[in-house]
């Protein structure tokens, strides 16, 4: 049965994962949409690192810094960048490409959410960016649309997301109140439920693609520090995200990370996620 195969990744520098291998997984992977966060780099970095590809791209207000794109074997057929209210600077951070999947529309975003930092500045710059993430993803899913939301969300939802939960429950990308964004998102369409920081929160129904897909099971992971044997030890955290409403999650007929083989054969400190989506 034909299908989308749709990857995402953090490349942490399109410069840097280019000249460390990228294309040569890429050659290898039959990707048909890439979408890519931490770009750090202008249009042509891109062109560069991607010839031959349609390439959309939001750069960061702060030159070098953030960036999303999203890369595709056929051009978008609509692009839009704005998230949330208009004195929010969400540039860099969001873009959404409007594709076909088979004869449906079908809306793709690449996220990049902040990384945060306990009780700082830097941490309610993230409070507000996921007000607006859980805003439109309410618009995203509504009236049974295809809609998939994929990037480097810097949250680990749950104790089976992060191999040292325990040691990392006071810090940015576990606390209690992160994660209870993603059991509103998450939870089951209108359901009331506990979240994990203790409010009630209303279930907005979409789904987690890698949850769903390997069920109650550690990780897989797909990010893990470039410090120490993190990557060795498989000590990482499951931040990258295919999130899907529940008519495109019916689709999905395989999903994977691309974990390197070894430390010296990556080229980002995270690794894809690939998902089939059948038409």
């Amino acid at each position: 049965m034909p299908h989308l195969r749709i990857a995402s990744v953090n490349v942490n520098g399109i410069r840097a994962a280019a000249r460390n291998g990228m294309n040569t997984w890429l050659d290898a992977a039959d990707i048909d949409i890439l979408t890519l966060q931490e770009v750090r780099g202008q249009d042509e970095h891109l062109e560069a690192a991607l010839p031959g590809w349609s390439i959309i791209h939001d750069e960061a207000t702060a030159k070098g810094r953030a960036g999303v794109a999203i890369a595709s074997r056929t051009p978008a057929i609509a692009v839009r960048t704005t998230l949330g209210p208009d004195d929010f600077d969400s540039r860099g951070r969001w873009i959404e490409g409007d594709f076909l999947l088979g004869d449906q529309p079908l809306t793709v975003v690449s996220a990049y959410v902040h990384s945060g930092e306990a009780d700082t500045p830097k941490q309610d710059e993230k409070w507000r960016f996921l007000d607006s993430f859980g805003t439109r993803l309410g618009e995203l899913g509504a009236d049974g649309s295809l809609a998939l939301v994929t990037g480097d969300l810097n949250v680990g939802h749950r104790e089976l997301d992060i191999k040292n939960w325990r040691g990392n429950r006071k810090k940015a990308g576990f606390l209690p109140r992160e994660r209870a964004y993603f059991d509103r998102f998450l939870g089951d369409v209108g359901a009331r439920l506990e979240a994990a920081d203790g409010t009630t929160v209303t279930g907005m129904g979409w789904i987690d693609v890698g949850r769903r897909f390997h069920g109650e099971v550690d990780g897989p992971y797909t990010w893990w520090s470039m410090r120490g044997k993190a990557f060795d030890n498989d000590s990482g955290w499951r931040i990258d995200y295919h999130l899907a409403t529940p008519a495109l999650a019916e689709r999905v007929d395989s999903y994977h990370v691309a974990r390197a083989a070894s430390y010296d054969q990556r080229w980002s400190d995270h690794a894809p996620v690939v998902v089939d989506y059948r038409y």
